[in-house]
């Protein structure tokens, strides 16, 4: 089972494989609420994802659509409510102007 680390602070949830990111973060307490619901419409969920994107599904065109209308995106960045877990651990960024740090 992967653990989803949450920067900043380091709190730690196991994960389910095949859950998205955002399932993990409200799971977690972690104060991130999508505007849209998690359906990749309002990019609230944006986050980045410090170690293990590898580990995680691949960006689909719904998600990089959106990403491309969000300012302050990376190399790292991905939309919780679209980044489902395999089997590695990861270490995401929330941003503090949208999760509420």
């Amino acid at each position: 089972m992967p653990i989803l680390t949450i920067m900043p602070g380091g709190t730690t949830v196991n994960v389910a494989e095949g859950s998205s990111v955002l399932e993990a973060l409200v799971a977690a307490n972690s104060m991130v609420i999508p505007k849209c619901n998690g359906n990749a419409e309002c990019g609230s969920c944006h986050i980045f994802v410090q170690e293990g994107r590898k580990g995680l599904s691949k960006i689909q065109r719904v998600e990089h659509e959106r990403l491309d209308s969000i300012i302050g995106v990376g190399s790292k960045s991905r939309l919780a409510c679209e980044a489902k877990f395999g089997t590695e651990d990861a270490i995401v960024e929330l941003l503090g102007f949208n999760s509420g740090l």
